[in-house]
C-alpha cells in the first residue's frame, strides 16, 4: 500500500516508529566526545579566551559585532548578583575605583567563587532541577523536618567545589560510595526528593511503589542526563531511542531503596537526623504502617502498559542501552553504585551527556537562555545547539579539568562575551531577534529569591547565618534558601515571582511581567520596610561621615553607582520640596520615600 493510502492512525505510527529508529544515530547529545578545534578567525583582537573564539566565530558568520563592555560598577553588580545572588558592598564599589584593571576583574571572579554566599546562590539554583521540597505533597502534604541535610550538601558542594562526577554519584549512592562521609549519605535526599502520598489504601500499595520508582527515574534522568526518560514507563519513548524495558532496568536499580532516617554527624562536630535513601534500613514511618504496607516489594516487573494488573517478566537492574557499552564491566558494588558511576562514566557510560547537559546549565545560570534552551530534553524533540562545538568544547573541558564546574563558570565571567554591555541595537536585532547568538549581554529580570536577598542585603536587614532548618516565616530574615519549601504552601512573595512548584524537575523556571507583582512591590509592608532599612543606612553612613550625602549613599547602595546630574536635581528636587518632612521627622517619610523608588525600579529588579 502507498505510504499516502495508510490510514491516519498507521501513518503517525510509522512515522514515530522512523524517528524512533533514526533516532539513535542522529542524537548530537550522545556522541562521542572528544578535543574540539577552536575556529580560525582572522581578527582574534576581541577574544579574551576560547569562548570568544567560539562566539565570535558565529557573529561572523551571522554578520554580528560584539556590544562594547560593560562599565566597570556595572560588571560588578552584575558578577555579584550572578555568583552570590547580592549585590555589592560599598567596600567592593571602593576597591573597584581604586583599582580598575582586567586583573583586577579576574581577582574579583576567584574572591566571589570563594565566598559562602556563592553556594547559597548556586545551591539554589540546582534545588529546582532536584525538585526538593520539605513535604510530602498531595492534599495531606505533611512535613519531612529531616529532608534540609540534603539542601546543606547542596550548598556545601558548590562551596568545596565538590567535583561534578562525585556530586552526581553521592546523589545516586552517596551512602555506599562514601559511607564515611556524612554529607554523602545527605546527598541520597536527592532519590526521595519527590512527592509521596501519605495516605493510601490497600489496593493503592503497589502502585504508589511504582510511581515512587518512577519518581527516581525520571529525576534521575531529566536532571543529570537531560533525557525524557519518564515517558517511556507505558511505551516505548515515541521520539527518543528509549525502549520501555530500559526505563524498567533502571527503575529496578531502585527496587529496594527507600526513605529513612539516620543520625549524622557532621564535619564541625554537630549531630543532625536526616532523611535519606538507602537500603536495609527501617523505613520513614507512613501512615498505612499499620495496614501491612510494605514499602517496596522484592522484584521490579515489566508492566505492560504501566500497569500493576499487567506485570509480564522480572527486569533485572541496567543502564541506557543508546548510551551503555557493549560489554558491560561487573563491578562488586551495589547496583546504585554501578548506575552512579556509569552516569559519569564519559567513555563507557553516559559522562558525555551529563558533561553537556551540566555546563548547558551553567551557560544558562549565566545568560538567561542555555546554548540549548531545553535544559532537561537533550532527546530528539529537544532544541539544537546555537553554538554545538562549543558546547562541545565546554563539556570536554568539564571532564579534561577533572568535572570542576568553577573552572567553567571562571572561564564563563571572564570572558569579553559575558563582559559585553546590554545596550540594544536595532541593527544587530534585526539579524538576531532574540540575541541567541550573544551580540550583547542579555539583560533579565532577577529570580524571585534574589530580589528578596537583595532587599535584605542593601537594607542592612540579612541574617547571614548559614544551614540548619528552614523557616515557614515569610518575614524570616535569612537568605531565601533557607526558607521550609512546603508544597502547598509556598513563600507568597517568592510566589508571585515565579517560584515554580516542586514536584518535578525544573531545569528552567518562567518569567513573568504581571500587575500583582508591582501591586506588591507598592504596597507591601514588608518591602516598606526594606525600604525604611535602606534609608536609615544610608543617612547614617552620611553621620559617620562614610558617604559625602544621603542621596549618592542611596543610589550606590541600592544600585552600585552614582546618581546621573538629573537623578541627583530630581531627589533633590523632592526631598526639599515644600512637601518634605525630612528636617522635622526622626525617620523621614521622604528619604523612605525615595528608597521605595529605588528598591521598585526595573534596574535594581533586573540583571544587565
Amino acid at each position: 500500500m502507498p505510504f499516502k493510502q495508510l490510514p491516519v492512525f498507521s501513518t503517525l505510527l510509522l512515522a514515530m516508529t522512523l524517528a524512533s529508529m533514526a533516532g539513535e544515530a542522529g542524537m548530537w547529545s550522545i556522541q562521542p566526545l572528544g578535543p574540539v578545534a577552536r575556529p580560525l578567525i582572522p581578527d582574534s583582537a576581541w577574544d579574551r579566551n576560547p569562548i570568544d573564539t567560539f562566539v565570535r566565530a558565529e557573529h561572523r558568520r551571522k554578520g554580528l559585532e560584539p556590544a562594547t563592555p560593560a562599565d566597570p560598577s556595572s560588571l560588578l553588580r552584575r558578577l555579584h548578583l550572578d555568583l552570590l545572588g547580592i549585590p555589592p558592598s560599598l567596600d567592593a564599589l571602593q576597591q573597584l575605583r581604586e583599582q580598575s584593571s582586567s586583573t583586577q576583574h579576574e581577582l574579583w571572579v576567584d574572591r566571589l567563587l570563594a565566598s559562602p554566599a556563592y553556594g547559597e546562590r548556586w545551591g539554589r539554583l540546582w534545588l529546582d532541577v532536584a525538585r526538593f521540597a520539605e513535604s510530602s505533597g498531595f492534599e495531606h502534604d505533611s512535613d519531612r523536618p529531616h529532608a534540609f541535610p540534603y539542601r546543606d550538601f547542596v550548598i556545601h558542594a558548590f562551596n568545596d567545589n565538590l567535583p561534578y562526577n562525585i556530586f552526581v554519584q553521592w546523589q545516586i549512592a552517596g551512602d555506599q560510595i562514601a559511607s564515611d562521609r556524612a554529607l554523602a549519605h545527605a546527598a541520597t535526599g536527592f532519590l526521595g526528593a519527590g512527592v509521596f502520598p501519605t495516605q493510601l489504601t490497600e489496593k493503592e500499595f503497589e502502585s504508589a511503589r511504582y510511581d515512587e520508582l518512577d519518581d527516581m527515574v525520571s529525576a534521575t534522568g531529566s536532571a543529570f542526563l537531560g533525557l525524557s526518560v519518564g515517558c517511556a514507563r507505558c511505551h516505548d519513548h515515541k521520539f527518543d531511542p528509549i525502549p520501555a524495558a530500559d526505563y524498567y532496568a533502571l527503575a529496578s536499580t531502585f527496587t529496594r531503596t527507600i526513605r529513612t532516617e539516620v543520625d549524622l554527624q557532621l564535619d564541625n562536630g554537630q549531630r543532625i537526623k536526616a532523611m535519606v535513601n538507602t537500603e536495609g534500613k527501617p523505613p520513614l514511618k507512613h501512615a498505612a504502617d499499620g495496614r501491612g504496607y510494605p514499602h517496596f516489594y522484592k522484584t521490579t516487573y515489566f508492566l505492560k502498559r504501566g500497569d500493576i494488573s499487567q506485570k509480564t517478566d522480572p527486569i533485572q537492574p541496567g543502564f541506557l542501552t543508546l548510551l551503555a557499552p557493549k560489554e558491560r564491566p561487573m563491578l562488586p558494588s551495589g547496583n546504585r553504585v554501578r548506575l552512579a558511576r556509569w552516569l559519569t562514566d564519559p567513555r563507557q557510560g553516559a559522562g558525555r551527556l551529563a558533561a553537556r547537559v551540566m555546563v548547558n546549565r551553567l551557560w544558562q545560570h549565566h545568560f538567561g537562555v542555555g546554548l540549548v534552551s531545553t535544559p532537561n530534553d537533550f532527546g530528539t524533540q529537544g532544541s539544537r545547539p546555537t553554538h554545538p562545538a562549543l558546547l562541545d568544547w565546554l563539556a570536554h573541558e568539564l571532564i579534561q579539568r577533572d568535572w570542576n564546574l568553577k573552572a567553567i563558570q571562571r572561564l564563563i565571567v571572564t570572558s569579553n562575551t559575558y563582559r559585553q554591555g546590554s545596550d540594544y541595537r536595532d541593527q544587530a536585532a534585526r539579524t538576531d531577534k532574540t540575541n541567541r547568538y550573544l551580540w550583547r549581554f542579555p539583560p533579565r529580570r532577577l529570580d524571585a529569591e534574589a530580589i528578596r536577598d537583595s532587599m535584605l542585603s542593601v537594607s542592612g536587614l540579612l541574617d547571614d547565618t548559614p544551614y540548619g532548618p528552614g523557616s515557614l516565616d515569610p518575614d524570616m530574615r535569612r537568605r531565601s534558601i533557607y526558607f521550609f519549601i512546603k508544597r502547598s504552601q509556598p513563600v507568597p512573595f517568592l510566589l508571585l515571582f515565579d517560584f515554580p512548584e516542586r514536584l518535578v524537575s525544573i531545569g528552567r523556571r518562567a518569567t513573568t511581567n504581571i500587575a500583582p507583582q508591582g501591586l506588591a512591590l507598592m504596597n507591601s509592608p514588608v518591602i516598606r520596610h526594606y525600604a525604611s532599612g535602606l534609608a536609615d543606612r544610608a543617612q547614617s553612613l552620611v553621620e559617620r561621615g562614610t558617604e559625602e550625602n544621603v542621596i549618592s549613599s542611596l543610589y550606590r547602595l541600592a544600585l552600585a553607582r552614582f546618581p546621573s546630574d538629573e537623578e541627583w536635581e530630581n531627589a533633590t528636587r523632592y526631598l526639599n520640596g515644600p512637601t518634605s518632612s525630612l528636617a522635622q521627622a526622626p525617620r523621614p517619610m521622604m528619604l523612605i520615600d525615595l528608597a521605595h523608588s529605588l528598591l521598585m525600579s526595573n534596574e535594581f529588579l533586573y540583571l544587565r
